[in-house]
């Protein structure tokens, strides 16, 4: 599994209605891509749910290189280039995944928390707690799946859940959920990831 995410910030003026339109009229167009676990259309608006920033963001979990690398070069990714500029794509290899228990809901929340990985850690021991961090995550009522991730070149662990309700169970940067494209949900894998 790999996670990656890149984000548009906007001006605090911005019309975040544009990007619900935008959604609303392309999101369908990955809920086939082959090699995509999920992509949560996700933005966070400047004054909502602490959000400081309007922002777009869109957050991935794929199964397979070659369904990103697809994604990525293949055209898809210009259409949001050419609507909002190319920004830093964020990459981060899986650590674990769980469907939570309320796996069959629509997720209205999602939340991103990043964390650092500090020096010094034994990294085998670490690792194998931000993992079981996700199951503790999908264990939580309204939680509709948790993952973790990290990013060995920064040393930074993602934390990313979807979550049924308003008032999601974690903390971190609350997005809204504007859709979700799930073709290999199904084939995630399960747990930790090695």
């Amino acid at each position: 599994m790999h996670a990656m995410q890149y984000e548009f910030t906007l001006p605090a003026d911005y019309d975040m209605g544009i990007v619900r339109s935008r959604v609303a009229r392309v999101g369908h167009l990955l809920d086939d891509w082959d090699g995509l676990g999920i992509k949560t259309y996700v933005m966070r608006e400047r004054g909502r749910d602490g959000s400081p920033v309007n922002q777009y963001g869109p957050f991935y979990l794929w199964n397979t290189v070659e369904g990103m690398n697809t994604f990525l070069w293949g055209g898809a990714f210009q259409g949001p280039v050419d609507d909002f500029g190319r920004p830093a794509v964020r990459q981060w290899t899986g650590l674990a995944f769980e469907e939570g228990t309320a796996a069959g809901s629509a997720p209205v929340r999602a939340v991103r928390r990043r964390q650092p990985v500090p020096q010094g850690v034994e990294l085998a021991s670490f690792m194998a707690d931000a993992a079981a961090g996700a199951g503790q995550l999908a264990a939580q009522d309204g939680a509709v799946l948790a993952a973790t991730a990290v990013d060995t070149r920064a040393w930074e662990l993602v934390h990313f859940s979807l979550w049924a309700q308003d008032a999601p169970g974690a903390e971190g940067d609350v997005f809204e959920v504007l859709h979700l494209s799930a073709p290999g949900r199904d084939r995630l894998p399960r747990g930790r990831q090695w």
